[in-house]
């Protein structure tokens, strides 16, 4: 993952599949009339030193975890980003969704600087299609 700032938004590139995340840091509230998508509508602000991301408007096609939880329309995310030192931060992330989870659910990660890494080409040609350009 690179983070990228900017006056408006932080932007988040990942690896994998190439997904750009958009966190608005502008003042914009959530828009009313959302339409549903799988990185959901984010919103950024600063609490002191800790980068609170609120999130909602996910489709219910993505999962919780890379295991396949499910989850509804419904998911709302709040995330913390705290910065520990210069090269370590830690993430802490709150799930609300009333009809897919049984109560709010809370998990940690952290993260570690790597200034001199690249975001690298990822493809997956297993499932793409391609032209044989020999016939």
């Amino acid at each position: 993952m690179q983070v990228i700032p900017t006056p408006k938004a932080v932007l988040s590139l990942f690896e994998y599949d190439h997904i750009v995340r958009y966190v608005f840091i502008d003042g914009r509230k959530h828009p009313e009339d959302l339409t549903p998508a799988f990185m959901g509508h984010s919103i950024g602000r600063w609490d002191g030193d800790i980068f609170v991301v609120d999130t909602v408007g996910f489709n219910d096609k993505t999962w919780l975890a890379r295991i396949g939880h499910a989850h509804s329309e419904q998911l709302h995310v709040v995330e913390r980003f705290h910065r520990i030192d210069q090269n370590n931060l830690e993430l802490g992330i709150t799930m609300e969704d009333a009809k897919a989870l049984a109560k709010p659910g809370d998990v940690h990660f952290g993260f570690s600087l790597h200034a001199d890494g690249d975001i690298l080409e990822q493809a997956c040609p297993d499932n793409a299609s391609f032209v044989d350009f020999e016939k």
